[in-house]
């Protein structure tokens, strides 16, 4: 896959294209139909895949106070469709100019003359263009015109509701890791760099591996019974925290997991953590020492899950 940020990175046209647009939040099982029916598209024709993304999201731009908190960062979501196997990523920046072009503009421009567009796979909710005035039967009226071809993904539904980021994050929020694993088709997860802590977890004999967020939109926040993918060939059971910390009065955004039965250095390595059970909220402690009992009552309360689950 190749990532494009921003138009001015596209040094030539591509010469013909099947393209899909969206923001692809947490690529889950939705967004995937959109792409599995763009690459039978791209099969058939002999086209290159490509999807077009936004950041920040549209909503981030218009109302960044009432915008949802995102099921996954950047990076991630690129990831996630990198797994994909599309061919070209697009990334726009959605910035005053974007938002203030018309869909007229942003298919002759972005679609025809950009990335030639010979096939375009949309989903049914999708809109674009100043005031939202593209969607499907906009296309549908001028695709003889733009020359090309215009599919509709239906909506997948799983237990008779709409698969959506929106249903997924209530699902978080409710500590309902199952379903939002089976909306998503994969654990709902965070990633990221072990980077070296205050070594407190160590102090209070719970040595954990450390990943900065720095990212406000997190949706988890708490105690969790996880699993950890990227330190050897196993996956790892485990402990999360993610947090600011409050009984040390922290401040940024870190993971802290504390991993069952393992004991290695491993700062520098890349993970993936894999949220499947939430214990309890975040708290502020008295003391060290109250903390420290409840991180035993939380690895108790993990290792009976994990074991409940086997």
């Amino acid at each position: 896959m190749k990532l494009i940020r921003g138009l001015y990175n596209l040094r030539h046209p591509i010469p013909a294209s099947a393209v899909t647009i969206g923001n692809f939040d947490g690529v889950h099982r939705g967004h995937q139909l959109v792409i599995s029916q763009l690459k039978q598209v791209a099969a058939t024709t002999s086209l290159p895949t490509v999807v077009i993304i936004f950041e920040p999201q549209p909503i981030e731009y218009f109302a960044p106070d009432k915008a949802p908190k995102r099921l996954a960062r950047f990076r991630e979501k690129i990831a996630y469709l990198k797994a994909q196997q599309i061919d070209y990523l697009l990334c726009l920046h959605f910035d005053h100019r974007l938002a203030a072009q018309s869909a007229e503009d942003f298919v002759q421009q972005i679609l025809i003359n950009s990335l030639n567009t010979k096939h375009l796979v949309i989903g049914d909710d999708f809109h674009f263009g100043k005031n939202r005035q593209g969607n499907f039967q906009f296309l549908k009226d001028n695709a003889e015109r733009y020359g090309f071809m215009v599919d509709e993904t239906e909506t997948l539904m799983i237990d008779g509701e709409r698969v959506s980021s929106t249903r997924i994050r209530e699902s978080i929020r409710q500590g309902n890791f199952e379903k939002a694993a089976e909306l998503l088709g994969r654990p709902y997860s965070l990633s990221g760099r072990i980077a070296h802590g205050q070594k407190l977890g160590r102090k209070l004999g719970y040595p954990t591996i450390n990943i900065k967020m720095g990212d406000k939109t997190l949706i988890v926040k708490g105690i969790f019974a996880v699993n950890v993918k990227g330190l050897d060939n196993r996956v790892l059971e485990g402990v999360a925290s993610i947090g600011t910390r409050p009984t040390v009065n922290g401040v940024d955004t870190i993971l802290e997991v504390y991993i069952l039965d393992f004991d290695r250095d491993v700062y520098g390595y890349s993970v993936e953590v894999n949220f499947l059970h939430k214990i309890r909220n975040e708290e502020k402690f008295a003391s060290l020492e109250e903390l420290a009992a409840h991180i035993a009552q939380d690895t108790e309360k993990a290792k009976a899950f994990f074991k409940r689950d086997k």
